[in-house]
């Protein structure tokens, strides 16, 4: 039986795995791996982009039609992500999304633990911004960007737990750990991909913002586990959208 290698927390190491026919090597994996992300991320990004730069009035009005958008780009990042991890007979379960009480206790702790991490870090870069660049605009707040979210925004607050975490966070980390065999970059990409998505919340707020990406990374990296980090971006995304009615 070939050995595969398989990644674990402790780093990289040879195991025992089923033959599967066709298994991608490196350049293939790279190949998958950009694929997913160009489809899941250059239209996010490119909207971010925009908005950072043009501000977020004209996003902000497109209604119902915005969110349903969302949901069929997530959707689709998903199934298409779905058929990537199946040609290697993987699972969602091998990225870590398997289900227990616990992991619902271990998600409301990340939650906080990250929310902390939020907290101090926007404190940290809002004092610098003021220190030296007293006129800087703080950025667009939460109403200016999505205005009063539709019933539309309720399916979609529930799908992009999952596809964040298990794209950008899971899967990503998962494959540049293994194509490199260094987790800290793993994390480091995951984070500054997340964090440029996020710009139209202005500098400012995505760099706070990505203190609290740098603890699902690390939380990922260390126990693999996928489901703790869903919940936690879950709790946010709900409370934000509640926040918003």
């Amino acid at each position: 039986m070939p050995e595969e290698l398989i990644v674990t927390p402790q780093g990289i190491s040879p195991a025992e795995a089923p033959p599967t026919p066709g298994r991608p090597d490196a350049r293939r994996r790279w190949f998958e791996l950009s694929l997913v992300l160009l489809v899941a991320f250059a239209g996010p990004i490119f909207r971010s982009t925009a908005l950072l730069q043009s501000g977020p009035d004209a996003h902000s009005q497109i209604g119902s039609l915005r969110w349903i958008d969302g949901m069929v780009q997530e959707g689709t990042s998903l199934l298409l992500l779905g058929y990537v991890l199946a040609r290697r007979n993987l699972r969602l379960s091998h990225l870590g999304l398997r289900w227990s009480l616990r992991d619902l206790g271990t998600g409301v702790g990340v939650a906080f633990l990250s929310y902390f991490s939020y907290a101090v870090g926007f404190q940290c870069i809002h004092l610098l911004q003021h220190a030296f660049f007293p006129l800087a605009h703080n950025g667009p707040t939460p109403h200016q960007i999505f205005g009063h979210p539709p019933l539309a925004a309720i399916p979609f607050s529930l799908i992009n737990p999952f596809f964040e975490e298990l794209t950008v966070r899971a899967y990503l980390m998962t494959e540049i750990a293994g194509l490199t065999g260094s987790w800290m970059l793993a994390a480091a990409v995951s984070v500054v991909l997340q964090t440029s998505y996020h710009l139209y919340y202005g500098w400012a707020g995505a760099f706070s913002l990505s203190f609290q990406f740098f603890i699902f990374a690390f939380y990922y990296a260390r126990t693999l586990k996928a489901t703790p980090i869903i919940l936690a971006h879950g709790i946010f995304d709900i409370w934000a959208l509640i926040r918003l009615w």
